[in-house]
């Protein structure tokens, strides 16, 4: 299962969250700082979103009937009462935003399903089509296109030598385990401290989806470096209304992030990160689409820069006992194209 939040991914997973303050949370990685927001990687990292709203509903008629110190009264009211609403709702709004990483955490525990499909992954260094198909023991992928083109000879021999390394050789597979299990205690910890990082605003609700925006809680202390970022992000989550499952989750960097007084980093302000969670099968979700635009610099002026995007589509169960080797064989014959519908250039 590709991991929630993930921006950075282990091969065949996706597409961005920290640990809490006593309390604690998609990775979003920005490439050389090594930090992860997702989910995403935001990242194969994380990031994530929410929504709730509301306000005291007074008749037209009131202030007509009651004339001009029902007008006093009514606004009287509507001050004093604002910030107790706009307390009530944050914490209605952090009761669903828990409600759903409760969830989240629990499926992603429990969920053993794997999936062949389509991914896309564009950087600036890259751009490529590859078909992925999920087994137990590893994740295989083969590219089918490079740069809107057709590979050449010596690209297909590349990609096929990566490939039979992680058919063959028990460390390659050991690594990508390794790695795909970090991965997931960094996404664990992040999305834990999601409920308590922000303050949460339900902003609409319609078509069997709850909307909430979110902005940093001014009492949050973050408990590490990575988790500094949580108080410049903003943005929103979309929640499924019915299954109470996390659709989409996006947000920007509001300010600047800095690590040592901005000697040792900084995070520029205006990156964005979206993360799109989709059910690619009654109950089964996956991550579909990460989307990472975030610069800076790291150790005095190093420029860093995550600039990606990665949409994976049709998904097909992978058979069910299906061996590494039998994958390999279903990549180079054509029957995962074949099965989820992509035809090979």
């Amino acid at each position: 299962m590709k991991n929630l939040f993930s921006i950075e991914k282990s091969p065949g997973r996706n597409p961005v969250i920290p640990t809490p303050r006593r309390r604690r949370v998609p990775h979003v990685r920005a490439a050389n700082v090594g930090l992860r927001i997702s989910g995403c990687s935001i990242l194969r990292g994380i990031i994530a979103k929410a929504r709730i709203a509301g306000a005291p509903y007074l008749p037209a008629s009131f202030a007509g009937r009651c004339g001009s110190l029902a007008i006093l009264l009514t606004c009287f009211l509507v001050v004093s009462l604002s910030p107790a609403l706009a307390e009530s709702q944050s914490n209605s709004g952090r009761e669903l935003v828990q409600q759903v990483i409760n969830n989240e955490l629990a499926y992603n525990k429990s969920d053993h399903s794997h999936w062949m499909y389509r991914d896309w992954d564009k950087t600036p260094e890259k751009n490529v089509v590859k078909l992925v198909i999920q087994t137990p023991e590893a994740t295989l992928s083969k590219a089918i296109e490079m740069h809107g083109r057709p590979l050449t000879a010596q690209e297909k021999q590349a990609d096929r030598s990566k490939m039979e390394s992680i058919v063959n050789d028990p460390s390659v597979r050991a690594r990508q385990k390794k790695n795909s299990e970090h991965d997931d205690q960094q996404v664990v910890s992040f999305m834990k401290m999601l409920p308590d990082a922000f303050l949460w605003t339900q902003t609409g609700e319609s078509n069997g989806e709850i909307t909430l925006s979110y902005k940093p809680d001014p009492s949050f202390q973050p408990p590490t470096y990575a988790s500094r970022v949580f108080a410049a992000m903003a943005g929103k989550m979309v929640v499924d209304a019915k299954q109470k499952r996390l659709k989409e989750f996006s947000g920007k960097l509001i300010r600047p992030v800095e690590f040592g007084w901005g000697l040792f980093g900084k995070i520029q302000q205006g990156g964005t990160f979206q993360v799109v969670h989709t059910e690619v099968a009654p109950g089964k979700w996956e991550i579909t689409e990460t989307h990472v635009h975030i610069n800076g610099h790291i150790l005095f002026f190093k420029t860093i820069s995550q600039q990606e995007d990665d949409i994976s589509t049709n998904y097909k169960p992978t058979p069910p006992h299906t061996s590494l080797q039998k994958a390999a064989d279903m990549l180079d014959d054509g029957t995962v194209a074949k099965e989820i519908g992509v035809p090979e250039k």
